[in-house]
């Protein structure tokens, strides 16, 4: 098989023609994760720090359905709809990751995110 759909309920439902993530090979693309509570459906937007701890939980479980971990992670993509917000999103991004085997990254702030959230965040892995 070329490629492989990954799906979990722990994770938000994909809202539009995509795969939360797609595993070609040893690669895994995930979508852009945004700060949707899986249970409920609804936005978690209290505060900055809390949006991106819910989007990266999002993006741990769209990982582990796929079979790796945050050190398998190579690349990811921040964006972000207003970079004053970005010490905030890296404080807890950092959290996620050992900074001595960290990803590549940009971080890029754009007009409009997905249900005008905050923040969104994509990753590249590669399993082992």
């Amino acid at each position: 098989m070329l490629k492989k759909i990954i799906q979990t309920e722990k994770a938000p439902a994909p809202i539009g023609p995509y795969s939360q993530a797609v595993l070609a090979g040893n690669t895994l693309y995930t979508s852009g994760q945004i700060a949707i509570n899986p249970k409920t459906g609804e936005l978690v937007m209290d505060s900055i720090q809390v949006e991106t701890k819910q989007v990266m939980e999002n993006m741990k479980a769209v990982l582990e359905e796929a079979g790796v971990s945050f050190n398998h992670v190579v690349k990811t993509t921040i964006f972000i709809s207003d970079m004053n917000n970005f010490q905030q999103i890296n404080e807890v991004y950092a959290t996620y990751f050992d900074e001595n085997n960290a990803p590549a990254r940009e971080t890029v702030e754009v007009a409009c995110l997905p249900k005008s959230v905050n923040v969104e965040i994509s990753m590249i892995a590669i399993k082992s």
